[in-house]
């Protein structure tokens, strides 16, 4: 009995050591093993996981940007305050427009915290050069009022799929 509790744990250890070792921006080798495997989802929708960019998991890699405060602060000024509300301004519409180009798939505001996040976005790109040349288009990050901490995320490719629901339920444009 001891041997096999042993012999258990050893695979348990094994499997999770071979996990962290995968990439999982990198999910070919995913794909090509589970190819062979027979497809036991009898709501699959190859059309629907081909247009998402569905790996065999249903799953694909995004990017997680946490939007933190930046190196400027506001100036207690009328004019500092209005260059503030206007780099905002552009970075709301600059939302819009990643929204419209499929690479913003989810954005929001953090409550007030102790560690200086701001928010998210998780980005449509494979990529944190992707996410970094997407947020140079930015106004609040040229101007240094926002900065970011960019992390590989790996999700539902399903996720985009809520966005056209979205539309639809709020009152009050953001």
């Amino acid at each position: 009995m001891k041997n096999t509790t042993l012999m258990l744990g050893f695979l348990l250890l094994n499997n999770i050591a071979l996990a962290s070792e995968t990439d999982s921006t990198d999910n070919t080798k995913n794909t090509e093993e589970t190819a062979k495997v027979v497809n036991n989802n009898p709501n699959y929708d190859a059309a629907l996981a081909k247009k998402l960019g569905a790996d065999d998991y249903g799953m694909k890699s995004y990017v997680l940007v946490m939007l933190k405060t930046g190196e400027v602060a506001t100036e207690d000024t009328e004019a500092g305050k209005a260059a503030y509300a206007e780099a905002f301004k552009g970075h709301f519409e600059n939302m819009g427009r990643m929204v419209e180009a499929e690479q913003l798939v989810v954005a929001g505001p953090f409550g007030k915290n102790d560690l200086s996040y701001r928010g998210l976005f998780i980005l449509n790109v494979k990529t944190v050069e992707e996410a970094n040349e997407i947020l140079k288009t930015d106004p609040a990050f040229k101007a240094g009022y926002l900065a970011a901490d960019i992390i590989p995320w790996y999700g539902s490719a399903a996720l985009p799929e809520y966005l056209p629901a979205s539309e639809k339920i709020w009152k009050v444009n953001p």
